[in-house]
């Protein structure tokens, strides 16, 4: 995080040299920015789709159309400053299905800082908020395009792991190479996000926030913004659009669908994240059986059904329960992740009500457990579990996770009239994984229907998710993870909190009868929580009835029958908003059962979605359109031969999670948490033979010579340009450190 805003901070101060038309300095930062600290570098950080000049040589630094005198720099930047491009033109369009929002957006970037005669590198970054997920990207600069694919890790591509991936969780980027000062690049992102949930109200949160320095000057550019929402529940519920940060004005209401749109010119580029909430009219449980038949693109002709249930905004009455908190505390916890956890524990506990019991686990090498049975929920037991953790929360040891499961079952198979329930938290991997989940499952059909809930969560990349995913499938609870120290506190609590709110239990569906064939994309169908909608999807041959029944238990185990009409779909495309759910669950069944053919489906289901999975890549790939335009004119060669000047896809890197590191958890690595990675290396052209100098912070461009181990003439004079440079541009603070002990001219 630091080394990217310092980037973006050195790439501001070198656009100090820019006079723009009309010969206006650049914008002002609002006040407070310039006083430095942690909030200002969070100021400095991607909070909207934003594009950035990779500038490596600050002699490029100048305006494009109307070119100013600028002092000449010697050196070069290693690494390179991030200087923020104007935006011309912003579209947000966002379609929400079920519980999935598709976003798309176009926008429009130039050039502005680079001199027309140069070039340089441009970095595209797209933050995605939380649970976001990247759909693909079409870039154009001038005569060349770029767009995303979706292809079989086997096929032959070219390395080069800095055009584009993951920056960070949910921070997507792409780098466009060799672009003109002063060009135009057009942009369409597409993305996906889940949609929040509570109390009957659905929200979003689309970062939407740009910054001061993207706006260009108004007697440049007209700045037009345009928002358009659509919004398509699925049932024939009535939907009310609740609150949004931005005007919007609605434009269509047809059944269950509703559109609205906002379209200004405005001053400046909007300055707030796009959130909406609306509701759908639902006073006790609902829902529907939403099909749909295949089309000629899918990889299986049997039509698709989603089972959509919502808990309602009822007060219907949460189970009781035992809750046994089982938390890793090998050697990698420590410090902050541990710390955290420990936190959202605390939390959770005082959340837990009279009536409920509950008890804590800590596993590495060894188990702790915080009681010998189960401890009702009271103040004084609350007080004593936060005193053991305290003291208790220690990271040391491995990580054995079938131990403290075997324990955590054992100490719930003694808990009556309540629900029980696991909580397993973990980083790490484990050689037994596969013995782990069938060891649970015997278990747990043996059980019955007294058996435990198993909700998972994962800290980093190190553990394996596509395991924990299954664990809590076999479990029927809820699988969340968190990948960044800062999101581990709030994203526990919310799974906590998603996965203890239980209405109804054990819940069946009445439709095989009716039917020739019935596939469900998930084996095991989890309880009704309060806290989120419950999607049930799979494949199906024969007719659905009119009706469908979904029987299951209230927390006073009285059984309730609830209703669901069978609806046609022809407006929500459900493959689509079910696929990167469908693809999750089909790629933890073939880790666990090891099946090609399930892993034959996730490549056809990524491939024909354009969403990355394990078992595929997403690539850029390259086309110059003076090539296209030429080849349009002759005849072209067949689709499955490949000529020798096939345009390179080059492999975009970071967006698989992969199935866990065991040599990592081994060896207690704590690394498995994301932050946003150095920018490129960019070659070092030193103008003086023997002189290893590099470019350092300065007050205003950012230039000074350190660590130099051979000074020699050659050196003095690069450093007396510098410096006469830098007198020139008003920067008089600029200081040179000079390590000259002992070396040889």
């Amino acid at each position: 995080m630091e080394g990217f805003a310092r980037a973006v901070d050195d790439g501001l101060k070198l656009s100090k040299r820019l006079v723009l038309p009309g010969g206006l300095p650049p914008p002002k930062p609002p006040s407070g920015m310039e006083r430095g600290g942690d909030a200002a570098a969070a100021m400095l950080l991607p909070s909207a789709p934003m594009a950035y000049a990779v500038v490596s040589d600050p002699s490029a630094v100048d305006t494009p159309d109307v070119p100013s005198y600028q002092p000449y720099v010697y050196g070069r930047l290693d690494p390179p400053a991030l200087i923020p491009m104007q935006m011309k033109e912003v579209d947000l369009a966002v379609n929400c299905a079920l519980d999935e929002a598709a976003v798309t957006l176009r926008v429009r970037w130039w050039l502005h800082c680079i001199t027309r005669s140069r070039e340089c590198d441009v970095r595209i970054v797209v933050p995605m908020a939380d649970q976001g997920s990247i759909l693909g990207a079409d870039v154009t600069v001038g005569r060349r395009s770029y767009n995303t694919q979706v292809l079989e890790l086997e096929y032959h591509t070219t390395e080069n792991s800095a055009s584009g991936g993951l920056l960070k969780p949910q921070l997507f980027f792409l780098k466009i190479s060799q672009v003109e000062g002063g060009a135009d690049i057009s942009a369409t992102i597409r993305w996906s996000q889940k949609l929040d949930y509570d109390n009957g109200r659905f929200s979003v949160d689309i970062p939407f926030r740009f910054p001061y320095y993207v706006n260009p000057l108004p007697k440049v550019f007209m700045k037009r913004e345009k928002i358009q929402l659509t919004i398509n529940s699925g049932f024939s519920k009535e939907v009310l659009l609740q609150g949004t940060s931005h005007p919007l004005k609605e434009k269509g209401r047809q059944g269950e669908k509703l559109s609205f749109l906002h379209e200004a010119t405005v001053e400046n580029w909007s300055c707030k994240d796009f959130t909406f909430s609306y509701s759908v009219y639902s006073g006790d449980l609902s829902g529907g059986v939403l099909v749909q038949p295949s089309t000629l693109r899918d990889y299986d002709d049997r039509d698709r059904f989603c089972i959509f249930l919502l808990p309602g905004s009822g007060n219907r009455k949460v189970f009781r329960k035992a809750v046994v908190f089982v938390i890793d505390t090998s050697g990698s916890m420590q410090g902050k992740p541990l710390e955290n956890v420990k936190n959202a524990v605390s939390t959770a506990l005082s959340e837990l009500t009279q009536g409920d019991y509950f008890n804590i686990i800590t596993f590495n090498d060894e188990l702790h457990s915080f009681s010998s049975c189960l401890e009702q929920v009271s103040e004084k037991s609350i007080a004593s579990a936060a005193d053991w953790m305290n003291v208790n929360f220690v990271a040391e040891g491995g990580t054995d996770i079938m131990h403290s499961l075997s324990e955590a079952m054992a100490l719930l198979s003694s808990a009556h009239d309540v629900l029980p329930q696991i909580f397993l938290m973990t980083d790490g991997s484990v050689d037994d994984e596969h013995n782990i989940c069938q060891t649970v499952k015997t278990e747990l059909i043996n059980r019955g229907s007294k058996s435990p809930r198993i909700s998972t969560f994962g800290l980093g990349s190190h553990c394996n998710h596509y395991f924990l995913h299954m664990l809590a499938s076999i479990g029927k609870g809820h699988y969340d993870a968190a990948f960044e120290i800062g999101s581990i506190e709030s994203r526990i609590l919310r799974w906590f909190r998603k996965a203890s709110s239980t209405i109804v239990a054990n819940i069946s569906i009445d439709a095989t009868t009716h039917l020739d064939e019935f596939e469900v994309d998930s084996e095991y169908i989890p309880d009704i929580s309060a806290k989120c909608p419950l999607c049930i999807s799979g494949k199906y041959q024969g007719k659905f009835p009119e009706m469908v029944t979904a029987k299951g238990y209230l927390a006073d185990m009285r059984e309730i029958q609830i209703e669901l009409k069978v609806l046609h779909m022809k407006d929500i495309p459900l493959d689509k908003v079910l696929a990167a759910r469908q693809i999750n669950l089909l790629t933890a069944k073939a880790w666990l059962s090891g099946d090609k053919q399930l892993e034959r489906k996730v490549v056809k289901l990524s491939i024909q979605n354009s969403i990355p999975s394990e078992y595929t890549s997403m690539v850029l790939l390259q086309t110059s359109l003076e090539k296209v335009d030429a080849a349009q004119k002759v005849k072209q060669k067949p689709k499955a031969q490949k000529g020798p000047n096939e345009p390179p896809r080059i492999p975009l890197h970071d967006l698989r999670l992969g199935f866990g590191d065991r040599a990592a958890t081994r060896e207690n690595l704590a690394t498995g948490f994301g932050g946003v990675k150095p920018p490129e290396t960019f070659e070092m052209l030193s103008k003086a033979a023997g002189c290893c100098s590099r470019v350092a912070d300065c007050l205003c461009c950012m230039w000074c010579i350190k660590g130099c181990s051979k000074m020699n003439d050659q050196c003095a004079i690069v450093l007396a340009q510098v410096c006469a440079a830098l007198s020139c541009l008003g920067c008089y603070e600029c200081c040179a450190e000079l390590c000259c002990s002992g070396s040889q001219s």
